[in-house]
């Protein structure tokens, strides 16, 4: 199978390492890619928001699959694109992505599926703003209608910068805030079938303790042992199933990766968020524990064939990841510093310690420099968390980057027991 990854973050790399690692993958692409990459895949220069030059792009290498990562291309109707060349692609339709791109239409969706969700208000003026405010009260959650590449929300104590972000957006959604820990739950769907992955936790703060503005995600970890062992069942009948049975039956099919952001409330599982595609740093780790090799399984999911795939297969142990971030992210981060220690993680920590590449390139002299807010995913695999937590952070002290910063407790109250 010939494959091109659309994409350039760790989760495309996470996506690629694992496909390289697949032995029904004879040729692997990825556009456009990442220094990291690079090693793992042949890279190609296109504009991922150009349905037509993706497609062109599949069809001229002779793509048995098409992986669209990123939410951007895939609300511009960029697997729309692929498909209409008689290619198949994982990853939504843009008509079913706006279970992403619109707050709003998932909300709509959810309501008709009667899957467990916060109250909300969608407002366009500042007195409809005012007026959920005062509703709800503090904290409060204000969420970008639109895409926001993940720094759409905010989640704040005081009302005056609630109200700000909320009358910067054109539309936004007001709702309820939900107590509680939050769990990422991933499901593969050709539009009828679902098979949910396993769950994860992603840390979204920028700095330990849950301190600091929300980001894109600082670090995750799976298996989560603090769980009830039935929530995914519990999740794929009340959530995943009711949801991808909605868009079926408005004539709008949901093909690809099914992201549930779930609160586990103390009034029981409710849905934050919906995501079209596999979130990062979650995939990170959600891949590191598959057994299960990745081409088949997407490819099935692309060509309506998920029923008759055999169960996913697991390893016992568990995985976390770290990220380390450039200097100011999440605000206005500086890019083009040296990333240095690579080699020596390569050489030291593999295989149970693997940097997967987010915001970087290749300077002519061949050097790693930073390129982006996210920078690297450290991620590390062991027998526990504990475990994997060690090796994660050892493999992270080898690395030097000026003025980055990362969290220093991903999972560790989880490794604790608590």
């Amino acid at each position: 199978m010939k494959v091109l990854v659309i994409g350039g973050g760790a989760r495309e790399h996470a996506l690629c390492r694992s496909l390289s690692l697949d032995p029904d993958v004879s040729a692997l692409h990825c556009a456009p890619g990442n220094a990291g990459i690079a090693e793992v895949a042949e890279l190609h220069a296109v504009d991922a928001l150009d349905g037509r030059a993706v497609a062109d792009l599949a069809a001229g290498l002779a793509a048995d699959l098409v992986v669209v990562g990123p939410e951007a291309p895939l609300v511009a109707g960029v697997a729309d694109a692929v498909r209409e060349r008689g290619i198949p692609a994982f990853g939504p339709s843009e008509q079913a992505a706006e279970l992403e791109g619109s707050k709003a239409f998932a909300k709509d969706v959810m309501a008709a599926a009667g899957v467990p969700t916060a109250r909300s208000y969608v407002c366009t003026t500042p007195e409809e703003i005012d007026a959920a405010l005062d509703a709800f009260g503090a904290p409060y959650v204000v969420k970008d209608d639109g895409l926001a590449a993940g720094k759409g929300v905010v989640v704040t104590e005081d009302v005056e910068a609630a109200r700000a972000h909320a009358n910067a957006c054109d539309r936004v959604v007001i709702e309820e805030f939900l107590d509680g820990p939050e769990v990422s739950l991933f499901a593969v769907t050709d539009g009828e079938t679902v098979v949910p992955l396993q769950p994860a936790q992603d840390f979204k703060r920028a700095h330990d303790g849950d301190q600091g503005p929300n980001t894109g995600g600082m670090g995750a970890y799976s298996p989560l042992p603090w769980a009830d062992p039935k929530l995914v069942d519990e999740v794929l009948q009340t959530v995943l199933q009711p949801t991808v049975d909605e868009l079926r039956r408005r004539g709008t099919p949901f093909s690809g990766l099914l992201y549930a952001g779930l609160a586990i409330t103390s009034r029981g599982v409710r849905v934050i968020e919906f995501n079209a595609r596999f979130g990062d740093p979650e995939t990170q780790v959600v891949l590191a524990r598959l057994k299960t090799p990745l081409a088949g399984l997407l490819h099935a999911a692309a060509t309506g064939a998920l029923a008759t795939f055999p169960p996913l297969r697991w390893s016992d142990g568990a995985a976390v990841t770290v990220v380390i971030a450039s200097h100011n992210y999440p605000d206005t981060p500086r890019t083009g510093d040296p990333i240095d220690g690579l080699t020596e993680v390569a050489e030291q920590d593999a295989p149970h310690a693997y940097v997967l590449h987010a915001g970087t390139q290749r300077d002519a002299s061949g050097a790693v420099l930073s390129a982006g807010g996210r920078v690297l995913s450290v991620t590390a695999t062991g027998a526990d968390l504990a475990t994997a937590r060690e090796r994660a952070y050892r493999a992270v002290d080898r690395i030097s980057l000026d003025g980055s910063h990362h969290r220093t407790d991903i999972a560790a109250k989880a490794a604790a027991g608590e």
